[in-house]
């Protein structure tokens, strides 16, 4: 015989020879030849794998709470109203007295959680592994797909569903006004001449429906459709055409494309060349002409001042033979321009003072 004391708060489990005899509560109680003791902490939750058989004893099946969980589910476990644990399949068993157990019971055969689940524990560490989690910005709406099939529209949060075997999509657009870039597209103008142009469209999501249902990867679609209605425009001008119209090309893509855009749930809100890179051979002629153009303007300027020049001077010796006093004034700004350079100058006899310059200056 051997004498055991069982503590407040404490279940012990006799048994004999490996099988389960009898239970024993708080108290001092003694054990027959052969039996031993396993002693439970009733403030710890309960692990035995024997629980089936214990269940058997109608002392044990009172001291415990039950809990069955079936391979679809998920029990949660609130120990004094905090979560404590989440059981998968099996069967549990906790203490009662010391601490009140609840119990709420999740469904996985649908992935939709529950109304009566509260969210700060789903995003409890214990239910990573059972949650999915998809983030919708707030710039951004979404299109729930469920096993292929559109479900509903998702405006910006967070949403979670139980992981289960239904499949579950998230598709989603960005709803701002968006750019994008035609990087160095090769084109050949109605002359012949081969470009190298960088277009800049903006556009923004109309309809989500059509843009994420109805057509796969619509950006990609709208860039070609874009490339192609350039290649279009370009190809029925002659390169000088081109140079003098750019801002024209914009208004031609916008009337191409607006309507593939619509189709695609875009709306094409602008666009324009962003700049043409002219050939090595194209850019030197260009070059040149652009020389040639400016000597020819500088030629007819000057040609235009020497015409207005010789046309002033015609005039004043138009007004000097009619005007004698002109004419002496004259004389004087003469004497005057020469007085500037010369020191000094010697005059004798009668004549014209004009005369006798041209004497002296002119061989």
């Amino acid at each position: 015989m051997k004498r055991v004391m069982i503590n407040t708060n404490t279940v012990g489990l006799v048994y004999r020879k490996n099988e389960f005899k009898r239970v024993l509560t708080a108290g001092n109680h003694w054990l027959g030849f052969g039996e031993s003791v396993s002693t439970y902490d009733m403030a710890k939750t309960f692990f035995a794998s024997e629980l089936d058989v214990l269940l058997l004893n109608k002392d044990f099946e009172e001291l415990v709470t039950t809990i069955e969980v079936a391979d679809h589910e998920l029990v949660l476990v609130y120990q004094n109203k905090n979560f404590k644990q989440v059981l998968t399949a099996g069967k549990y068993a906790f203490w009662k007295g010391l601490n009140k157990y609840s119990f709420v019971t999740a469904n996985l055969d649908n992935y939709e959680i529950a109304a009566e689940i509260d969210k700060n524990t789903i995003e409890k560490p214990q239910l990573s592994a059972f949650i999915r989690v998809f983030k919708v910005e707030n710039y951004e709406t979404g299109l729930l797909m469920v096993e292929g099939n559109f479900e509903k529209v998702m405006k910006p949060g967070n949403y979670i569903f139980w992981k289960n075997s239904t499949v579950i999509q998230v598709l989603k657009t960005d709803m701002r006004q968006l750019n994008m870039e035609i990087i160095g597209q090769e084109i050949l103008t109605k002359d012949k001449a081969q470009l190298r142009i960088n277009f800049n469209a903006q556009y923004k999501v109309a309809d989500l429906m059509k843009a994420l249902l109805e057509n796969k990867e619509f950006d990609k679609q709208l860039y070609v459709s874009i490339q192609l209605g350039l290649r279009e425009t370009v190809g029925k001008l002659t390169f000088d055409e081109l140079m003098e119209s750019k801002d024209k090309i914009s208004e031609s893509i916008l009337k191409i494309c607006a309507a593939k855009a619509e189709g695609l749930g875009v709306k094409l809100i602008d666009c324009g060349v962003k700049d043409i890179v002219l050939p090595g051979d194209i850019k030197e002629i260009m070059n040149q002409v652009l020389i040639a153009e400016k000597r020819a303007q500088a030629n007819l300027i000057t040609r235009r001042e020497e015409t207005a020049s010789t046309r002033s001077l015609l005039n004043t010796a138009k007004l000097m033979e009619d005007n004698a006093m002109l004419y002496k004034l004259k004389e004087m700004e003469y004497v005057e321009k020469i007085a500037e350079k010369i020191n000094t100058i010697s005059l004798s006899g009668s004549g014209q003072i004009v005369d006798q310059l041209k004497q002296i200056f002119v061989k």
